[in-house]
């Protein structure tokens, strides 16, 4: 585990068993993510030979020594830069945290990640700890209801500003909106989420980043970017090999992937997700030892839940496109747009499971259409094993102004749909009797 030291901190060598180093390669050959997910941060004589990590239903630890303690917290309080050097408490660290961290970091080669008990608590954590009264926030439209509720209603109480660019937007319109922000005040993050939620609109990360380094360049402050990184990632789109500074998840989605925990995470430079750990050991926002056992389980099937999600989903997507019934479906795999194909091909490896799919009609219509579904289920999240089908416009997104909804595009004819891992054709037997429902 990564909080063990080599020595004690008084200087003599200690007589407990220490871990093996990490195996990273064999003969030269790099260990892929799906390989170092069975293993990587554990090991296994530390826990009495067991091989799948204990849970440790601890809230606290033991210190080897009055100043192993005080070293520590030197750690978690930032007197010392490094974050803690061992366990201490678990509202700041734990066994099966960090484990799970290492192990996430892992899939985008970040160099430090962090585990929240929710998405949400990630991304506000990450805020609180990055922004300050009267600076501006740029970030990418539409974003996850609760995400653009907090910078706009919560952070708002506190003075923060924030501009916005549609997620389709081109290189020049999202460095007109950077510029503009730059006069409002300091710009304290770009903030992105790609696709968009509900929209499913790619942003182009790689021109952001180079508006963002144009317009700050020689400038002591030069705002991070983070993305959510939900929809695809970590396995079709890898945004810090994009120049992203920051990747924020909702663990509970495909990383999670059963629809049976609740956790979001945080990947980055050492230096800002140290930032972020402080702001996370002072509110508490750490995941629970019980939910991280969970979500290592999950990231050992990572690759093949999202592997066979995606190819049902592709095959689903072409026979809906066909259907009278339906106006549209935004998919990844079918861009609407040059400008959507490219951005796709130079960012994403696949297009996902997630779609947003338009039927002709209304509410009505999408009602209808949901209710009569058999093997999908009527729910909100995405990215379980399950298939799951919702309707932003009346559930995840109803708190959001009719008029900003109208401009995004989140309409009342508006289904998301989230692909699992059931058979493909049965999937679409029960996508036809309910489009049958509507007419």
């Amino acid at each position: 585990m990564s909080g063990e030291s080599e020595a004690d901190l008084t200087g003599v060598e200690s007589n407990r068993r220490r871990p093996k180093p990490p195996i990273m390669e064999i003969d030269g050959r790099k260990l892929k993510p799906a390989t170092l997910m069975m293993g990587h941060g554990y090991d296994p004589t530390l826990s009495e030979g067991s091989l799948k990590p204990p849970i440790f239903l601890t809230s606290t630890f033991a210190f080897e020594s009055a100043a192993a303690g005080k070293r520590h917290f030197e750690g978690v309080t930032g007197i010392r830069p490094g974050g803690s050097e061992g366990l201490v408490y678990s509202r700041f660290n734990g066994p099966n945290q960090e484990i799970a961290e290492d192990r996430l970091s892992v899939w985008e080669e970040a160099e430090d990640a962090l585990l929240f008990s929710s998405g949400m608590s990630a991304i506000a954590t990450t805020l609180l700890a990055m922004v300050q009264p009267g600076d501006v926030i740029v970030h990418s439209a539409p974003l996850y209801a609760a995400t653009e509720s907090l910078i706009g209603r919560i952070l708002g109480k506190f003075g923060v500003q924030w501009l916005d660019f549609p997620a389709g937007a081109s290189a020049d319109e999202i460095g007109a909106v950077i510029e503009k922000a730059k006069g409002l005040g300091r710009v304290a993050m770009i903030y992105l989420e790609s696709p968009a939620n509900p929209t499913n609109v790619l942003v182009d990360i790689e021109a952001v980043v180079a508006r963002r380094n144009s317009l700050f360049e020689g400038e002591s402050h030069v705002p991070p970017i983070a993305i959510d990184n939900t929809f695809l990632g970590p396995l079709w789109l890898k945004p810090l090999a994009h120049g992203a500074d920051l990747v924020i998840y909702s663990l509970t989605k495909y990383a999670g992937g059963h629809s049976d925990l609740v956790a979001g995470g945080v990947l980055g430079s050492s230096a800002l997700i140290t930032t972020i750990r402080l702001m996370r050991n002072t509110i508490g926002t750490i995941l629970d030892p019980h939910s991280a056992w969970m979500l290592m389980r999950s990231l050992e099937t990572l690759e093949l839940r999202m592997s066979r999600a995606g190819e049902n989903a592709a095959k689903v997507c072409a026979w809906l496109r066909e259907q009278p019934q339906v106006e549209k479906i935004v998919y990844l795999g079918f861009p609407e747009t040059e400008r959507q194909r490219d951005i796709y091909e130079r960012h994403c490896t696949g297009a996902g499971s997630t779609f947003s799919l338009y039927l002709n009609g209304g509410e009505a219509e999408a009602f209808a259409f949901l209710d009569a579904l058999k093997i999908a289920k009527l729910a909100v999240s995405l990215g379980g094993t399950e298939t799951l089908a919702s309707h932003p416009a009346a559930m995840t997104h109803l708190s959001v102004p009719a008029a900003r909804k109208a401009a995004l595009g989140i309409g009342d004819n508006m289904v998301r749909i989230s692909i699992g891992c059931e058979d493909a054709d049965d999937l679409i037997a029960d996508f036809a009797q309910a489009l049958r429902a509507i007419g």
